[in-house]
């Protein structure tokens, strides 16, 4: 059986760990309690934070506790880490507003009741600090020289960093103290960004409870060209429907690139390993597939059963589905959801003989009464109107083979009209 510490390495979740040696045999030993924070600098999480969410799901199946903390306190300062300029002060009340918007969103995702997890809000502890004392015993553990020496402080010095940004460190360190103290917590987990708030941390638990304590990291969420992912010319993908609809939400990572597929797979779904990458390594066009099941399970994870269902039947009625005959295997429950309910698409029949040979693409756009004669499906091909199973087809002279003709594509001119190919 797989330890908790390898499924998460195993499914991308592991950028750096303070002790790659004694941490997994702890996960392993005994229920480590853990936490994560989350400042609320929005009403809602956006998708660069479903990677933490979602490695608390598989800590918390393991058998671990996590505590989810909304960083109400923290956020009247400002997380200076990766960020080129100070952040937009909010008020006290937006602030507080937020938090119960994002505690709420966290509770969809984890059990929080208090036995098997918790949420708080750091603002309970960090608000009735007595600023003097607090720089008498806790900021006397803080050398300056070792925390400008931090790439999180660096980079904002040729911008400029505020005195008030300068004192996150040590506030996030002091959380970490109470959490320890309090709650048993031994382990922060946190972006990669924050590993020098993280090291703060248990250095401070150390000087401070005389315990040894962890950190972990995950690698900020990318896509194969390097760029953060989560945003787009529309703005942010939210986790929230109000900030995206469940249809653009699907359709976010319905049209994420075909490299990244087994690895979104294997981070943000909860199928086997070894299915998300050989899902991952499937080629154009059963690659559309993937990307379907992606994000549908996304979909399930972030909105529930219902909406994961509901928007994959009404974008497969207006746009046919990349596996209508269940040809790829897989363990997802998009294989529920039969033709029958998916299907009013229309249909053209070829035979075994001619589909074995393969099948000029302008034939069949003609023959499937998407273009009216061989001239115009040449001149919707070379201007790139024409796609099969969502693949874009520039060469007038493509055809499409017995292979895919036997998946039951999907042939489409413009966005709206299509039909499906079935062999007979």
């Amino acid at each position: 059986m797989t330890g908790i510490y390898e499924e998460l390495r195993q499914r991308g979740f592991l950028y750096q760990c303070t002790d790659e040696d004694e941490l997994p045999r702890l996960l392993e030993r005994e229920p480590v309690t853990f936490y994560v924070g989350f400042d609320p600098t929005a009403s809602s999480l956006h998708v660069g934070s479903l990677v933490p969410i979602l490695a608390m799901v598989h800590m918390q199946r393991a058998g671990h506790r996590p505590i989810a903390v909304t960083g109400g306190g923290t956020a009247l300062v400002g997380d200076p880490s990766g960020k080129t300029e100070m952040r937009q002060m909010l008020t006290r009340e937006k602030i507080r507003e937020n938090a119960r918007s994002i505690s709420a969103q966290l509770a969809f995702f984890l059990d929080l009741d208090g036995e098997k997890g918790l949420a708080v809000d750091n603002i309970e502890w960090l608000e009735g600090l007595g600023y003097i004392d607090f720089l008498r015993e806790i900021g006397r553990h803080f050398s300056v020289n070792r925390m400008l020496a931090m790439e999180s402080y660096k980079q904002r010095l040729e911008t400029g960093l505020s005195f008030l940004e300068f004192n996150y460190m040590c506030l996030q360190a002091y959380d970490f103290v109470v959490l320890c103290k309090e709650h048993n917590c031994v382990l922060q987990m946190g972006g990669q960004d924050q590993w020098g708030n993280i090291v703060a941390g248990l250095d401070l638990v150390r000087r401070e409870t005389g315990r040894q304590a962890y950190g972990l990291t995950f690698p900020l969420l990318t896509d194969s060209s390097g760029a953060k992912l989560g945003k787009t010319v529309a703005g942010a993908i939210w986790l929230s429907e109000e900030g995206t609809s469940h249809f653009d939400f699907y359709q976010f990572w319905r049209n994420v690139d075909d490299t990244d597929v087994g690895r979104f797979l294997k981070l943000f779904s909860f199928l086997p390993v070894e299915e998300c990458e050989r899902l991952g390594k499937l080629e154009a066009p059963a690659i559309n597939r993937a990307k379907e099941i992606l994000a549908y399970e996304l979909l399930k994870v972030v909105r529930g059963d219902k909406a994961a269902a509901d928007t994959y039947l009404a974008v497969a009625q207006q746009y046919g589905s990349a596996d209508p005959e269940g040809h790829i295997e897989t363990s997802s429950s998009i294989t529920a959801l039969t033709a029958a309910q998916v299907d009013n698409t229309p249909t053209l029949t070829v035979s075994a003989t001619e589909a074995a040979a393969g099948i000029r693409l302008t034939d069949l756009l003609v023959r499937g009464g998407l273009c009216p004669s061989n001239g115009e499906a040449k001149r919707m091909v070379k201007q790139g109107g024409a796609r099969v199973n969502e693949e874009q087809i520039t060469d007038i002279g493509a055809i499409i083979s017995a292979e895919v003709l036997a998946l039951t594509p999907i042939i489409k001119a413009g966005k709206r009209r299509l039909f499906r190919v079935e062999i007979d």
